[in-house]
């Protein structure tokens, strides 16, 4: 896949997508919502622990603590909170988990 169109759907994925995702989703408050889904990119703090920092060939997922099927439970958990901006959360970071998991896959080809 050219790098260009994987650049596009990574980001685009991160922050675009979000809001597409909340107006579906919470509609009533799709932009606040869309902004804290967007935000879950801050789950990328612990990309700090890796050394390197950046490695454009590494999968995150499974790899980084924040990243792991852990965590993906635990986002999965917070679903159940009874807060809209609680379930904004764990739906960008589940969100953010699928878009890194895409990316992997398209690391492949």
């Amino acid at each position: 896949m050219p790098a260009a169109v994987q650049f596009l759907l990574h980001y685009g994925g991160h922050f675009a997508a979000p809001f597409a995702l909340a107006s579906v989703f919470f509609r009533d408050r799709w932009l606040a919502a869309g902004a804290i889904m967007a935000a879950t990119i801050a789950i990328d703090i612990d990309h700090l622990l890796a050394d390197p920092v950046f490695d454009p060939g590494r999968c995150s997922i499974g790899f980084h603590p924040l990243h792991t099927i852990w965590a993906a439970l635990a986002y999965c958990a917070l679903l159940a909170v009874p807060r809209w901006w609680v379930r904004a959360i764990a739906a960008g970071c589940l969100w953010h988990l699928a878009v890194d998991g895409g990316d992997c896959l398209m690391q492949r080809f």
